[in-house]
């Protein structure tokens, strides 16, 4: 619906940020509409953001007035506009820019790999332009935390890249990675030898007495999630002492609906989180339906927004 003009009805009572958010994004928003709104920092970061039509003139603006953060994470933003933003003093817009940005002009990919600042890189990982040679580099990153995100976005990475991650000197690294890759077989005696690693490796494997006995409950309760446990063993567990043990085996779809229920009847905590956590594991998650769309606003409603909000 264009704007046009009509007599405003009455607006909805809503929070202010978010009205004038929402408007700073509608299509085929007046230029001087989308000027007033740069005024007010939330509807500036969402025009930032989000707009498709922005100007040379609006770009320098929103510089100017301090939002090239969300500005350097809009993919409609000029290639010219994003490989200068790749340069900027503030590793949070550099990060903007690493996620998802072009090789324009070329090298500029290999320039961001290099930044000083290993939460550029991170970002950089999540970048689907990347090309192998970029993502090995990154896979060898000196700090963890680079290395852990290639684990969260690389799942396809090669053997040799996978090894090295599953045998990494950082715990949370190996760890990581036992649950995104499936560890070789000559890795897979060391990953359940390991503390560090042995719960997420327990799935690798086949359940037995001693993981279902193991002093770590984060292993036993692997041990009773898994998809080939015996009966034996599932029956041991659901007397375990630690109560996330017992829930993994309430929560399995095998488990006979008597002992689910008397294990859920003795699964007591007095933390409303812990409950939650124990609830949650045994049905799926669903996701809230969306949100409904923001209203179209024409002409006259807008400037009864603005005007309210003093732009």
């Amino acid at each position: 619906m264009a704007l046009h003009s009509v007599q405003p009805p009455s607006l909805p009572s809503m929070n202010l940020d978010a009205e004038l958010s929402a408007l700073a994004v509608q299509e085929d928003l007046p230029s001087d509409l989308v000027w007033r709104l740069l005024r007010h920092p939330a509807a500036r970061r969402s025009v930032a953001l989000s707009r498709r039509d922005l100007t040379e003139q609006l770009i320098e603006e929103i510089i100017k007035l301090g939002s090239a953060r969300s500005l350097a994470a809009n993919a409609s933003v000029p290639a010219d506009v994003r490989a200068r933003l790749a340069g900027h003093p503030e590793p949070s817009v550099r990060c903007g820019v690493a996620a998802s940005v072009a090789d324009e002009p070329p090298g500029l990919l290999a320039l961001l790999a290099d930044d000083p600042d290993p939460s550029v890189r991170s970002f950089l990982v999540m970048n689907d332009r990347l090309s192998p040679e970029l993502l090995a580099r990154l896979a060898s990153d000196p700090e963890p935390s680079v290395r852990s995100s290639i684990i969260k976005h690389w799942l396809d990475a090669p053997d040799r890249v996978c090894r090295a991650l599953l045998t990494d000197a950082d715990p949370n690294v190996r760890r990581n990675s036992v649950s995104a890759y499936f560890p070789p077989a000559d890795l897979l005696p060391g990953l359940l030898a390991d503390p560090v690693t042995r719960a997420a490796a327990v799935p690798y494997t086949a359940p037995s007495p001693e993981l279902a006995t193991d002093p770590d409950s984060a292993v036993r309760a692997a041990t009773a999630a898994h998809p080939d446990l015996p009966t034996g063993l599932r029956d041991l567990l659901a007397e375990d002492p630690d109560l996330f043990v017992r829930n993994a085996i309430a929560a399995r779809p095998d488990t006979p609906p008597a002992l689910r229920e008397r294990i859920v009847a003795g699964l007591e905590t007095d933390s409303p989180l812990a409950e939650w956590i124990l609830s949650s594991r045994r049905s799926p998650y669903t996701c809230p339906s969306p949100a409904p769309a923001p209203p179209i606003l024409t002409r006259e409603q807008a400037e009864v927004l603005l005007a309210e909000a003093d732009l």
